[in-house]
């Protein structure tokens, strides 16, 4: 160096505070979304689902499996009325397969600010739903199993995906159609401004052949949703002791009920994959019969 002149010796931190910065500016490869706020469901979708449920022995376009079809044949809505079952908890496939709103809120990490989880708050039949953001591993797979389940999610773009594992048995539809504790359920939480669409996909290797969809749409509410709803309170209904109501192969009452209403085919009714898709309908061209005209209690 000239005049014996030394160069200043170069500083680390400085440079390592440059990338961190850049990076920052790069910003995450994802976009969060605040889903923060009361969300009142929109129940004129699939009104059966969402109010009285669906009709018996209806379960045209679930991808049922032979298992999946005889664990539903099985099922008598009285077996609801026990007193064990009455406040039985379904799993979190009711966010979308049930009548009520939902109320979501962020949980920050008390050291880095940053959201640690979201939360969806409960209702009188499901437990709430904890979606886990801090990369925490899944349990095992001998973990044990609730309604609750466990979740984790992660950003796809402007979307929140979740997926729900550990779970106990329930139901996808309240007419019987059941789900296993082998199940996983991955929910999309979409944002479109005011609206918020849920759509939750179904994947049950032991009732299921393909994975079963169902989709729910919420509008944003200036009144508060409740978290957790009314208690849900045991009575007597008059179920027999000592009985599970249920029925037995063959047996169940129900099985025609659609096709006399509706002229729909018994075999269309009993479900499985190829009854979800529009091609199907080719299928019931020669086996339809249109119905009598409605007489009572026929609407608007």
């Amino acid at each position: 160096m000239r005049n014996g002149s030394r160069r200043p010796a170069r500083r680390p931190g400085r440079y390592v505070l440059v990338l961190a910065f850049l990076a920052l500016a790069a910003g995450p490869a994802r976009a969060e979304i605040d889903f923060s706020g009361s969300w009142a469901s929109i129940n004129h979708e699939d009104a059966l689902e969402r109010g009285a449920g669906p009709n018996p022995a209806d379960w045209a376009g679930l991808p049922f499996n032979e298992s999946g079809r005889a664990k539903a044949l099985a099922f008598n809505q009285s077996v609801i009325s026990e007193p064990e079952r009455i406040c039985w908890f379904q799993t979190q496939w009711h966010i979308a397969a049930g009548p009520f709103s939902l109320r979501m809120w962020a949980v920050p990490d008390p050291v880095t600010g940053r959201v640690q989880a979201w939360m969806v708050g409960a209702w009188e039949t499901r437990a709430p739903m904890t979606i886990w953001m801090d990369g925490r591993p899944r349990p095992s797979a001998n973990a044990p199993h609730d309604q609750t389940g466990f979740t984790t999610g992660v950003w796809n773009g402007n979307e929140l995906v979740a997926t729900t594992t550990h779970l106990k048995t329930g139901y996808m539809r309240r007419n019987g159609a059941a789900s296993s504790d082998q199940a996983t359920i991955t929910t999309h939480f979409r944002r479109h401004g005011n609206l918020l669409t849920v759509t939750l996909f179904m994947d049950d290797p032991v009732y299921l052949t393909e994975p079963y969809i169902l989709s729910r749409a919420y509008n944003l509410s200036n009144n508060p949703v409740p978290i957790g709803g009314p208690p849900c309170i045991v009575g007597d209904e008059g179920v027999e002791s000592g009985r599970v109501p249920h029925y037995l192969p063959g047996d169940n009452p129900y099985v025609g009920e659609m096709t006399k209403r509706y002229g729909i085919p018994v075999d269309a009714l009993m479900g499985g994959a190829e009854t979800m898709y529009p091609e199907y309908r080719d299928r019931l061209k020669d086996t339809f019969k249109m119905p009598e005209p409605c007489k009572i209690n026929c609407g608007t």
